[in-house]
């Protein structure tokens, strides 16, 4: 349980007392900073304490925002002010320097020539100590601390004049989500969210809920039939509304973890991607074949993530960050529709979902399949197109940070190490090294698509990739065009895959192929959340056990040269063994960073792609 210290005698027929408890504090009263210090250091070290002036008028859920977030380790609104285990030190720091024995006045304010309140003071102390110390956007909520009788009911008045659990219901809704979620989903799910809160539900819960519901659609779906199909669409839906429901309960009820941000962003793709298999698992029984387009959905979609990941990596702390295109979409998201119409033509998760559960129970596999396809093939041209255009236009200088971000979402192995250093003399192209890249990406592709299979030129070409793709990353990563290595890379490797298998002479190729983009993709997404966390990339020995993206490309194309010509199936299976490694390593890891870890929880107040 925290503890609340207030810094003097509760004021008659105030509600801050309940306040505090009802947000899970037990309260303690101080006479001066002295006492203050001393029931400070009672509190176990591993819990959150709240320094509080009684005389603080305000809405709870401004206290909830203020006292109780567990992404920062201290918070601050006018009056109050909380720190975790990890700010403690200053706390007392700050405690012990102003002077000793001073009794507080009777009202709870700070010594004269301060600022107005304890709290106040300790909050300004913190944040000279190097301590950030978060702020809420209260909004309309009110928080303050009158001085008078005159002021106290003026502040009163405007607490009730303000419906705070209306707020709260519409803080819990994303800042910034896509067209489809915000009239069809958020108006309801907000209230699904409280009724969970109400009932202990935790938004892991909820988030576990989601993608056990979107496996049951898959599985409804690879049943082949009519009505199979109908229950994957409204199941999906289902899954989607529930995916909601996890990030407005953790809104709601400030229950962010390390552990919750890791479930919402890897299970989103686990359920979009399970649902694919299924999909292509329904055809079979109806005697249509769609693997292919079901691996080239998950590909085309891996790959637009990836962009923009690179493209937001490269330029969030970039210097100088400014460019024509960048100042004419913002005088575009001054005109109301052009918002809306913009992000819609994107195909966010809410929208693309909604289309996938639609077609889904209307027409057949092969049709979703191809939709999809052709409005993530737009959406991926039109973000790239318009990110491609800001970059050369802007002026703008990338920071080491952002070039470190980029090399380790390039996935390298030993091979592409080892090029690099061979290579690292030579010349930058203009816009930087993803020329390298995309040479490397062509020749690739070329010869997995057109090639013989039992011959040496898909290993040959996967060689040269190596070699490419190592040149690329030889140098810093701070052209201009740059963050379009990871991506290019991403679609060489899994474009190669994709190739292969669906030119093989081997029954199961494709589900096989199916299964190791999967796998793969998955440690790709796993990179990626944890250099949004600011962990870093994963360790060198993973991605030395996973072989980089060239050494598992250079594998998959011996494979194809000496197994998937004759008919038999043992190109198959070395897939699905290739797979199954990548996933047991893979898998493996993250989940021992990620529950042990204590990374930041990443709050996203974004609809992803």
């Amino acid at each position: 349980m925290s503890t609340a210290i207030l810094t003097g005698p509760p004021v008659p027929g105030s509600p801050l007392e309940g306040d505090l408890r009802s947000l899970g504090f037990e309260i303690r009263t101080a006479a001066d900073p002295r006492e203050t210090a001393a029931l400070l250091a009672a509190v176990p070290a591993g819990e959150r304490v709240a320094v509080v002036d009684p005389r603080f008028v305000g809405h709870r859920h401004a206290l909830r925002l203020a006292l109780t977030d567990p992404r920062f380790a201290a918070g601050a609104a006018p009056g109050v002010l909380t720190a975790q285990p990890e700010a403690r030190p200053s706390l007392t720091r700050a405690l012990a320097a102003l002077p000793a024995g001073e009794p507080l006045p009777a009202d709870g304010s700070a010594p004269a020539g301060g600022p107005a309140t304890l709290p106040d003071a300790l909050a300004a102390a913190l944040e000279a100590d190097g301590v950030t110390v978060h702020r809420p956007e209260l909004g309309s909520l009110v928080a303050a601390v009158p001085t008078g009788p005159q002021t106290r009911k003026e502040t009163r008045d405007a607490v009730a004049a303000v419906d705070d659990e209306a707020v709260r219901l519409r803080s819990a809704v994303k800042s910034r989500d896509g067209f489809f979620t915000t009239f069809c989903i958020s108006p309801y799910s907000r209230y699904l969210a409280r009724w969970c809160a109400r009932r202990g539900l935790t938004p892991n819960q909820v988030t576990t809920a989601s993608l056990v519901t979107a496996l049951i659609a898959a599985g409804c779906a690879a049943t082949g039939t009519r009505g199979g199909f109908v229950a994957a669409g409204l199941l999906l839906l289902l899954s989607f509304v529930l995916d909601c429901t996890d990030g407005q309960l953790a809104r709601y009820s400030l229950q962010y973890s390390t552990l919750g941000a890791w479930l919402d962003a890897t299970f989103d793709r686990a359920k979009e991607y399970a649902y694919y298999a299924g999909l292509a698992l329904g055809a079979a029984r109806g005697g249509d074949d769609v693997w292919a387009l079901a691996l080239g959905a998950m590909v085309l979609q891996t790959c637009r993530h990836v962009v923009d990941f690179s493209f937001n990596e490269a330029n969030h702390d970039a210097v100088g960050n400014t460019s024509p295109t960048a100042a004419l979409s913002d005088r575009l998201d001054g005109v109301g529709w052009t918002v809306w119409v913009r992000r819609m033509i994107v195909l966010p998760i809410g929208e693309r979902w909604a289309m996938i559960a639609v077609l889904t129970a209307v027409t057949t596999p092969r049709v979703v399949f191809y939709a999809l396809l052709a409005g993530c093939a737009f959406a991926a041209c039109y973000t790239t197109a318009g990110r491609v255009l800001r970059s050369l236009t802007r002026r703008a200088s990338r920071t080491d940070r952002a070039a470190r971000a980029l090399a380790d979402l390039a996935d390298s192995g030993p091979l592409a190490e080892a090029a690099a250093k061979a290579t690292r003399r030579l010349a930058r192209p203009v816009g930087g090294r993803t020329p390298y890249a995309l040479a490397g990406a062509a020749v690739l592709l070329a010869a997995a698509c057109a090639a013989p299979l039992g011959g040496p030129l898909v290993v040959l070409a996967a060689l040269l990739y190596a070699v490419a793709s190592g040149a690329a990353v030889a140098r810093p990563l701070t052209g201009a065009l740059d963050w379009l290595v990871p991506p290019v890379l991403r679609a060489a490797e899994y474009g190669a895959v994709l190739a292969l298998a669906a030119r093989a002479d081997a029954p199961g190729a494709l589900p096989a192929a199916f299964g190791l983009v999967a796998a793969v993709a998955y440690h790709h997404y796993d990179t990626v959340y944890r250099i949004r966390g600011g962990t870093g990339a994963p360790p060198a020995r993973l991605v030395r056990a996973l072989g980089g993206h060239e050494g598992r490309t250079l594998l998959v194309a011996v494979l194809a040269a000496l197994l998937a010509t004759g008919g038999g199936d043992g190109f198959t299976l070395a897939l699905a063994a290739l797979a199954g490694a990548v996933a047991l390593v893979g898998l493996a890891e993250s989940i021992r960073f990620w529950v042990s870890s204590g990374a930041p929880a990443v709050h996203d107040e974004g609809e992803p792609a």
